[in-house]
C-alpha cells in the first residue's frame, strides 16, 4: 500500500537550542536520526554540543557505542537485528513526532537493553518508534550513550577529572534527557509529560535514574520491562584503583591518559582479562552503575530516594524470560499431566515438586505442569521485591503485570525475554514470531493501550484490561496478560521465593562464571 513521503525544505525543518535540523515525513509521522544531544573525551561527563551554522541533516542512524564483545549474526525470528556504525561519539538520539506543532504531546524515551555493555536504539526493528508515534498520538525518542568500558569505568582514585568515569554512560542518559526538556516542544512534544522506559539493561537504567539526581526534574513515569536484576548485575562499590592498575597493567601502560587515547579494541581487550579477575569477587569492576556523590545505588540495597517517590511505575517481565528454551524437546501440547508431573519430579526431586506443583497449578492454572520447569523466577523474584519496597516506602502507584502469551515457534513457545518489546511498541507486524491469528492483534491492542493511556494520564487502566490497581504493601494485583487477559491477586510469591530458594544462587553463579570465564564451581 502506497504511503506518503515527503523531503523538502518546508517539512521537517526544527530550529533546535544548537542550530537547525531536516527531517522528513513518511507515513504520517516526521523523523528526525541521528540528532546529536552531546559530545565527550572518554572517560569525562558529556558537554553541550557547540552550535553548529546551517542545516544539519538528521534523516540516519548516528553512530551507536562501540561493542566490547563484537557483532554477533542472529536469526531476525524476534525483528530484524540491525548492526550500527560503532564509533565512541555515540551521543545522539531519534526523534518520532506525528507533527513539529505546539501540540504538547506525551513523550516517551526508549532506553535500549544489552544490560550496561552492549545494545543500541537501532538494534532490533521493533524499536522503530513509528507506529508508537502515530497510534499513540506521541513523541518518541531513542537514545544512544556510552556502554561498557567506556560508559562505566571507576577511575575516580586517578585524578578529579575522572571522578564520574564509573558513571558516565548514565551521564549520557540524563544529557539526552536534558535535550528533551529543551528541545522537545520544538517537535510536537511537553517536556512536563515524559515517560523514560526500557527493557532488560534499559529497565535497569530507569531504576538508575530513579537513583540519580541529575536526572530528577527531567522526566514524570517509569515503565520497566524484565528491568530489575540483582545478583550477577551489582552496582559496582568500593575503591576502583585496583580495576584502574590491572587495567593499565594489562594495557602496558603507566596512565590513564594512556588509556583515554589507545585504541578501543586494544582497550576492550584488556578490560576482558580484568573482568574475569574481578567479576567474581563482586567488587568494583566496571560495566555497571557506580555508587557514588552522583548516583545513589540500586534500591533492591539502599533505600529509594524521596525526590523520585511521586513518580508512577509500571513494571512486569515476561513469565518465562531465559528459563524455558529446555523444555523445547517436550510436545507441551500432547503431554499428560501425569507425565508433566514426572518430568518435573526427575528433575527437581519429589519433595520440591510436590511442594511446588500445587502452588503453580495455582497461580497458572490454564498451564500444563510442565511448564513450572520453564517458569522466571530470577527477574521475578527482583521485580517482586523492588514493588514490595516501593510500596512500603508510600511512593507513587507501582502496577505489575505478567507477559504470559505463549507464542507459535515449536508449536507453542513459552515467552521468553523480550517477548513483550514488538507489542509495547505497535511493531508486531516486523516480527515473525508474534504472529498468531486471532491472537496477535487482540494482545497487541491490549498492551499498547495500556501503555498509551499510563503515558497519557499516568493510569493505565483502559477499555481493554479489567479494572486494575497498584501494589499496596497486603496486595498485589498482577494484570496477566495472555489468551484471556486478567488480574490475579497475590498469584505467585510463595512460588517465586520457594524455586528461588533451591536455584538462584547456582544460578547466580553461573552468570558469573559466564562472565568472567572461571568455572562455576570456583566461584
Amino acid at each position: 500500500m502506497e504511503k506518503k513521503f515527503r523531503y523538502d525544505m518546508q517539512t521537517g525543518v526544527v530550529k533546535t537550542d544548537k542550530g537547525l535540523v531536516h527531517g522528513y515525513e513518511y507515513d504520517g509521522v516526521v523523523v528526525f536520526k541521528g540528532i546529536p544531544y552531546a559530545r565527550a573525551r572518554r572517560f569525562h561527563e558529556p558537554e553541550p554540543m557547540e552550535p553548529w551554522e546551517g542545516i544539519l541533516e538528521t534523516v540516519g542512524a548516528g553512530y551507536i557505542c562501540p561493542n566490547m564483545e563484537g557483532e554477533m549474526l542472529v536469526n531476525d525470528l524476534g525483528g530484524a537485528h540491525r548492526i550500527g556504525v560503532q564509533n565512541e561519539n555515540c551521543q545522539n538520539l531519534n526523534v518520532w513526532t506525528p507533527a513539529c506543532d505546539d501540540g504538547k504531546r506525551p513523550v516517551m524515551v526508549w532506553l535500549h537493553g544489552g544490560a550496561f555493555t552492549m545494545g543500541s536504539s537501532l538494534e532490533n526493528v521493533s524499536y522503530e518508534g513509528h507506529s508508537a508515534s502515530k497510534y499513540g498520538n506521541i513523541v518518541f525518542v531513542s537514545i544512544n550513550h556510552r556502554l561498557n568500558i567506556l560508559g562505566y569505568c571507576d577511575l575516580s582514585e586517578f585524578g578529579e577529572e575522572y571522578e564520574n568515569s564509573g558513571n558516565a554512560g548514565t551521564s549520557d542518559m540524563v544529557a539526552a534527557l536534558r535535550w528533551v526538556h529543551d528541545n522537545i516542544a520544538l517537535f510536537g512534544g511537553d517536556p512536563e509529560n515524559v515517560t523514560i522506559f526500557g527493557q532488560s539493561g534499559g529497565g535497569m537504567k530507569v531504576t538508575a535514574l530513579l537513583q540519580t539526581p541529575a536526572a530528577d526534574g527531567l522526566f514524570h513515569k517509569g515503565l520497566i520491562m524484565s528491568g530489575v536484576q540483582g545478583g550477577a548485575l551489582f552496582d559496582c562499590v568500593g575503591s576502583g584503583k585496583e580495576m584502574g592498575e590491572m587495567l593499565m597493567e594489562q594495557a602496558g601502560v603507566s596512565s590513564v591518559k594512556e588509556l583515554e587515547t589507545m585504541p578501543y579494541p586494544q582497550l576492550a581487550e584488556a578490560f576482558r582479562q580484568v573482568r574475569r579477575v574481578l567479576r567474581p569477587k563482586k567488587c568494583n569492576s566496571g560495566e555497571t552503575p557506580c555508587r557514588n556523590g552522583y548516583y545513589v545505588g540500586d534500591p533492591l540495597e539502599v533505600p529509594f530516594r524521596k525526590e523520585t517517590a511521586h513518580i508512577p511505575l509500571l513494571i512486569g517481565s515476561t513469565f518465562s524470560e531465559f528459563s524455558g528454551f529446555g523444555l523445547a524437546r517436550y510436545d507441551r501440547n500432547s503431554i499428560t499431566e501425569a507425565e508433566a508431573k514426572n518430568v518435573v519430579e526427575e528433575k527437581w526431586g519429589k519433595e520440591l515438586a510436590e511442594k511446588a506443583l500445587p502452588l503453580f497449578q495455582k497461580a497458572y492454572p490454564e498451564r500444563t505442569p510442565l511448564d513450572l520447569l520453564g517458569m522466571d523466577y530470577m527477574f521475578r523474584l527482583y521485580t517482586l521485591e523492588y514493588i514490595k519496597r516501593r510500596a512500603a516506602a508510600g511512593c507513587a502507584p507501582i502496577w505489575d503485570y505478567i507477559f504470559n502469551l505463549d507464542g507459535p515457534m515449536y508449536g507453542g513457545q513459552l515467552p521468553p525475554h523480550g517477548a513483550d518489546i514488538p507489542f509495547v511498541f505497535h511493531n508486531t507486524a516486523f516480527v515473525p514470531s508474534t504472529q498468531q491469528p486471532g491472537v496477535t492483534e487482540k494482545m497487541e491492542r491490549q498492551i499498547f493501550e495500556t501503555v498509551m493511556a499510563f503515558v497519557h494520564t499516568g493510569d493505565p487502566n483502559n477499555s481493554e484490561i479489567p479494572q486494575w490497581l497498584p501494589a499496596s504493601t497486603e496486595e498485589l494485583h498482577t494484570l496477566v496478560l495472555g489468551q484471556e487477559t486478567e488480574v490475579r491477586v497475590n498469584h505467585d510469591g510463595k512460588l517465586v521465593e520457594m524455586i528461588s530458594d533451591a536455584f538462584l544462587d547456582d544460578m547466580v553463579k553461573g552468570l558469573l562464571s559466564q562472565m568472567s570465564g572461571i568455572p562455576k564451581e570456583e566461584i
